[in-house]
């Protein structure tokens, strides 16, 4: 099964990617982490995206592409895959279909005021690293009480992110609608209610 997940920050992607992965056995292939194993190994696109990145600007698609060109070809005969962060653009999804040819691409739907109020209320460990939510006095995996806000999850911060989503993703998500590879969920439930929607629908589009 090869898979595109597409979300907005806070729609539950990395937790569904967890899921699917263990029930079908594929990997999990995110854009992020393919920058970080390039720029770790120093190859030439390493080099080249790191140079965007250290000014903080977006790395450009041909870049990005190549890359994920590079990935795939890891992943020979029918090993299954989910890519998540890319493609962001149709330039990229359009480049994507000349590379392999996708099963599904899974629309996790979030109302954009739940979006708010998850990510706002969301809370680090400055000892471990874990991610728990401001119900929490002390973090649930280590005990630690310093507990912080991160920069990008304040309210008007997440605010502009999703309208960059938004206006990123608009014609991403029509494309695959007239591809007929669009599977539309709604993630408002518990990881569980979404997980077995996500099933439904697969099982629904392979009959």
């Amino acid at each position: 099964m090869r898979l595109v997940l597409l979300g907005a920050p806070g729609a539950g992607k990395g937790t569904q990617a967890a899921l699917l992965k263990e029930k079908f056995n594929i990997a999990h292939v995110s854009t992020g982490d393919i920058f970080r194993e390039n720029i770790k190994n120093n190859t030439p696109l390493g080099s080249q995206a790191k140079t965007f990145m250290d000014k903080g600007e977006l790395v450009p698609d041909d870049i990005v592409m190549n890359m994920i060109a590079d990935k795939l070809k890891e992943f020979k005969d029918n090993a299954g895959f989910m890519l998540d962060g890319f493609p962001r653009t149709v330039k990229q999804a359009e480049f994507l279909k000349t590379q392999t040819k996708l099963d599904a691409v899974i629309l996790f739907d979030v109302p954009d005021d739940e979006i708010v109020r998850r990510l706002s209320s969301r809370r680090m460990c400055k000892a471990c690293g874990g991610i728990t939510d401001s119900s929490h006095k002390n973090c649930p995996s280590c005990g630690s009480s310093d507990l912080f806000t991160r920069d990008d999850d304040h309210e008007d911060v997440i605010k502009s992110r999703l309208k960059t989503f938004h206006e990123q993703t608009e014609k991403l998500i029509d494309f695959y609608r007239s591809e007929g590879l669009l599977l539309n969920v709604n993630a408002s439930g518990t990881p569980e209610e979404i997980f077995n929607s996500v099933l439904d629908l697969l099982n629904h589009d392979k009959n």
